[in-house]
């Protein structure tokens, strides 16, 4: 029988602030988004407090000042290196695991032999605390749905400890169904969540129960499946490899509003590089670009543009000189003097393996271009991303994030690791 475990690390973002600067602990935290404009990620404290997921910060600022609440900026080179640290921990634990996402993987203990799967999950639990500091919660089920449904009540559940088992008690999956909305449910959506509630299905156990051929009329295939998982049925293996993407973008919102052509174009430049470096990481090639540049939408009082356009390449390519060539033919076409841009951004179209490509009489692929970018990415890798570049403009560029509460990057930069000094008159030279 199929058994699968979700590993959620809890409150992740702030879980990993909290790793390096412990007098956070305890203390509610809030993680803004890109140009720290609104909450996209808050402790358990923050919650309680009320400060909902992605309003803007100066709507909360009066419950900030009053509660002491901390207000970082998004570090998201700390989180990734801190999500690979979780994911080998869990790599080297069970047969097979798949990482859904930057705080989420499945793990796959079907052939794992251990009498208990919680005692198993407990302890996986504590070494993961031990090794990375980032507390989690696991949900064990015989579907990777129920399972997701079993992590998020361990997750709110103080007298589980962290780990609900599903996987083989009828009486506690009756249960959790029972008191699981039918919107909480992974892989409802708020449409099909509406829809449900308004025919009397307002639970997941309403839902297990719901007839086959209703449920395919109304929901499809897709819908289907997930009934078909909360019984107990598996319908979605392990993925332990990522999918082949179709398209790659770079994209961002500036930190202010920019009027001048030449902050915009060097945007569109670095988009590009970015987005260029991304798929020869991949190990593919793009066979079009988009470009887009837009105002801002919510600004009412000023005037809008927000034009994009797509350019093909002749043969499909990875080099950054032929991707930010056709980016500026693109932005040449787009500009329009007398607006004021907010955003730009880069999506790279028909993406396939570098390996598929024929080669052509007529191509325009330049020469030695392979060669030259396995130079440029080993530089900016030992280096620093940007440390070598076509058109590099000024770190201070208006078109730049604003991340005016950025802690630093202590796991992945030289200059920013975390100093432990031995303090003269501390007994038995204890470092703190």
């Amino acid at each position: 029988m199929p058994t699968f475990a979700l590993v959620d690390c809890n409150n992740f973002y702030a879980s990993c602030e909290r790793v390096f600067q412990p007098h956070l602990a305890n203390r509610p935290i809030v993680v803004l988004s890109n140009n720290d404009g609104c909450v996209v990620a808050r402790s358990q404290e923050a919650k309680a407090l009320g400060i909902a997921m992605g309003v803007p910060i100066f709507q909360v600022r009066p419950i900030v000042e009053r509660h002491g609440v901390a207000v970082l900026s998004s570090n998201y080179a700390l989180y990734g290196d801190l999500s690979a640290r979780v994911a080998s921990v869990l790599a080297a634990a069970a047969p097979r695991i798949e990482v859904y996402s930057i705080d989420e993987s499945f793990l796959d203990l079907d052939r794992l032999a251990v009498p208990d799967l919680t005692v198993w999950c407990g302890d996986l639990r504590a070494q993961i605390l031990r090794w990375t500091g980032i507390p989690v919660s696991i949900g064990i089920g015989p579907t990777k749905t129920l399972a997701k449904l079993a992590n998020r009540l361990a997750k709110g559940s103080p007298r589980v400890h962290g780990v609900l088992d599903l996987s083989n008690n009828p009486a506690w999956t009756e249960a959790a169904l029972r008191k699981t909305s039918v919107g909480d449910v992974w892989g409802i959506g708020l449409r099909w969540s509406k829809m449900l509630v308004d025919r009397g299905i307002s639970t997941a156990l309403d839902l297990r129960d719901a007839p086959d051929g209703w449920i395919r009329q109304r929901m499809g295939v897709v819908g289907l499946r997930t009934v078909h998982e909360l019984r107990g049925i598996a319908c979605h293996d392990m993925e332990t490899g990522p999918a082949s993407k179709q398209t790659t973008c770079c994209s961002r919102t500036f930190g202010e509003a920019v009027t001048d052509k030449t902050h915009v174009r060097d945007a569109v430049v670095a988009f590009a590089t970015r987005a260029a470096e991304k798929i020869r990481v991949a190990g593919q090639v793009c066979g079009a670009i988009q470009l887009f540049i837009a105002t801002d939408r919510f600004d009412t009082t000023a005037p809008q543009h927000a034009p994009s356009a797509t350019s093909a390449f002749m043969t499909p390519t990875a080099d950054s000189r032929s991707i930010v060539a056709a980016a500026l033919r693109t932005f040449e076409r787009l500009w329009r003097d007398g607006f004021a841009y907010r955003k730009a951004g880069v999506l790279l179209l028909d993406l396939c393996s570098a390996g598929d490509v024929m080669p052509s009489l007529f191509t325009d692929e330049r020469p030695q271009s392979r060669p030259l970018m396995m130079a440029m990415d080993k530089v900016n890798e030992r280096f620093g991303r940007g440390s070598i570049g076509l058109g590099l403009s000024t770190r201070t560029a208006p078109w730049r994030m604003r991340q005016g509460n950025l802690s630093p990057r202590f796991t992945t930069r030289w200059q920013e690791l975390p100093v432990a000094r031995i303090m003269p008159e501390a007994k038995n030279d204890v470092v703190r």
